[in-house]
């Protein structure tokens, strides 16, 4: 892939503000530049680099907090028997496990409910409420999704079952007739951070429960590890709020996680490891996920809430393989789809992709649109066949709304939801055509030339001899890092290989590198990954530019590693 590099000199006003962070805080001046570049001055730096559980807001602005608490102290009261149902994804999977295991220590009268999705589908279904309905469920607390189940929910209090949704999709007009409806993102709610993921607004409903019972805060404290997962592999903002959590949320995931994450842990081969978000984006979210995707989500809550080491490490081996099961079907239709998206001429005409194969799985299918998405820098739509209907996985690129995309379409499909960059739907099999046609008027008319550029955004330009212990060290306090706060992106101009730099992995397409720079003599390791065909012009003793975030080496204690996202000659004039 070539990417476009984009680089903001800092203004003056920037190296003023940079100027003081390094007076005043003794931090390094490629880093208080950045620092200045994302808004972060001196009398917030303090609060950056060191978030406080006591900055959380109060859960009671958000709206109908009250009616969710009350109603949810009136069913223990009354010894009524509690429901938690969410979502078979990530963040549906660690919301069930951290209401439950906090409501449990208080109740006994509680059980939890994963709907399959091969099954049931998507969010509240009507086999949820029966089975509810037969084993004497008087209140539901749904988690991550619940916003748009206007007829099941109905259905619900008709049977005389009432409903808390704690969601983050964003809500239609119209409602669902439930006793509260917690999600920042309603138009009448005023609550001052609208990004919460679904076990955000769980934890949010915890928090005001335990509030509201004089439960010490320090109690809800062990349970941020679910948040600090749910964040990073549901690729919420990590600002705000959500920073804050992640924060402390990783601190407990690396200090003393829930028996259910530590086995997870343990499987993944990390334990002995700082644990980071991209670990959860790539290790442990994708395990969470793949009961749900290969066969029901529930097997993975059960995990979560376990609470024996022994018995928790034996499902995680079990999910392990769920997911080995999922990263072969991944590949192969990932391949498929690439396959077709290759024989289509006119797609280089379209701003879009619309795939449909009847025979995907349809718990793959969102993997296989983000794949496509990264691969031709496209919003994606990949559908499968379910009968008569087909249910599709929406994916977008930076800057582009998939969801009013395809809110775009809303008459002629019969459910759909999400929110910017990833959404779901499902629709007629046979208007699926008709869709692709519409989806693809709509991003046409509505993308700009850069949404579709593959672009690497260089924070700054610096040297080798800038790469200190000392500055590491700094940077890595600019976590959590993931969207709205990136890990920084550096670049270095003119450097060469050392002479020992190498071609490596299975297949031959990583490149293991010893470079040097023209302005030191320092010599810094990197490591490309799928970059090989880059090989040939760094041996030729030629110099080049780098793109790179600066990472520890894993392999080597207390060393630094380069990981570089691109490579091109001196004087490419692609910036």
């Amino acid at each position: 892939m070539h990417f476009k590099w984009k680089y903001e000199p800092p203004t003056p006003q920037q190296e003023q503000d940079a100027k003081k962070l390094i007076e005043k805080m003794n931090i390094s001046a490629p880093l208080a530049l950045i620092m200045a570049k994302r808004g972060i001055k001196e009398e917030n730096a303090r609060h950056f680099f060191h978030p406080q559980l006591t900055e959380l807001h109060d859960p009671f602005l958000m709206k109908d907090m009250d009616k969710a608490v009350e109603r949810l102290n009136e069913a223990m009261g009354r010894k009524e028997r509690i429901m938690v149902y969410g979502d078979y994804d990530v963040d549906g999977c660690t919301a069930v496990a951290l209401v439950y295991k906090f409501l449990q220590q208080y109740y006994s009268n509680i059980d939890y409910y994963i709907p399959d999705r091969y099954d049931e589908g998507y969010g509240v279904s009507r086999k949820g409420i029966e089975y509810a309905n037969e084993t004497g469920v008087k209140l539901i607390i749904i988690l991550d999704c619940g916003i748009k189940a206007i007829e099941e929910i109905q259905y619900a209090k008709e049977l005389g079952i009432d409903f808390i949704i704690c969601d983050h999709h964003v809500p239609d007009d119209e409602m669902p007739s439930a006793v509260a409806i917690l999600n920042p993102k309603r138009s009448d709610d005023s609550y001052p951070f609208k990004h919460l993921c679904g076990c955000g607004v769980g934890f949010k409903l915890m928090q005001a429960f335990a509030k509201s019972n004089g439960i010490p805060f320090s109690m809800l404290i062990p349970l941020l590890d679910f948040c600090a997962v749910s964040i990073a592999a549901d690729i919420v903002p990590v600002t705000g709020e959500n920073r804050i959590i992640a924060y402390h949320g990783l601190k407990q995931l690396n200090q003393n996680p829930n028996i259910g994450l530590k086995a997870i842990i343990d499987i993944c081969g990390l334990s002995g490891r700082t644990l980071s978000m991209t670990d959860i984006v790539f290790k442990i979210g994708p395990r969470i996920n793949a009961s749900g995707r290969m066969e029901n989500g529930r097997e993975s809550v059960d995990l979560l809430v376990e609470k024996d080491f022994a018995t928790a490490l034996s499902k995680a081996k079990h999910i392990n393989e769920y997911n080995e099961q999922r990263k072969d079907i991944d590949k192969q239709m990932t391949e498929e789809a690439n396959q077709i998206v290759s024989r289509l001429e006119s797609q280089q005409k379209h701003s879009s992709i619309v795939l449909y194969d009847e025979n995907w799985k349809k718990g793959v299918i969102g993997i296989v649109a983000s794949r496509l998405t990264e691969i031709y820098v496209r919003p994606t739509v990949v559908l499968t066949k379910d009968g008569d209907i087909a249910t599709g996985s929406a994916r977008s690129v930076a800057g582009f709304d998939i969801y009013s995309a395809i809110k775009s379409c809303r008459d002629i499909l019969m459910n759909f939801g999400g929110h910017t960059y990833a959404a779901g739907l499902t629709l007629r099999w046979d208007d699926v055509k008709i869709f692709r046609e519409r989806f693809q008027k709509y991003v046409d008319e509505h993308i700009l030339p850069e949404h579709t550029e593959a672009a690497l955004n260089i924070d700054a330009v610096i040297d080798f001899k800038d790469i200190t212990k000392k500055m590491h060290a700094e940077l890595k306090k600019f976590g959590p890092f993931g969207p709205g706060n990136p890990k920084p992106l550096f670049c270095t101009t003119e450097v060469y290989d050392f002479g020992t730099s190498k071609v490596v992995g299975r297949e031959q397409e990583h490149i293991k590198l010893e470079l040097v720079d023209s302005k030191s003599n320092n010599v810094m390791n990197g490591i490309a990954f799928g970059q090989s065909g880059s090989a040939r012009y760094i041996k030729s003793k030629r110099s080049f530019d780098i793109a790179y975030t600066i990472e520890d080496n894993v392999f080597k204690h207390n060393e630094i590693q380069l990981q570089i996202e691109d490579i091109r000659p001196c004087g490419s004039n692609n910036s």
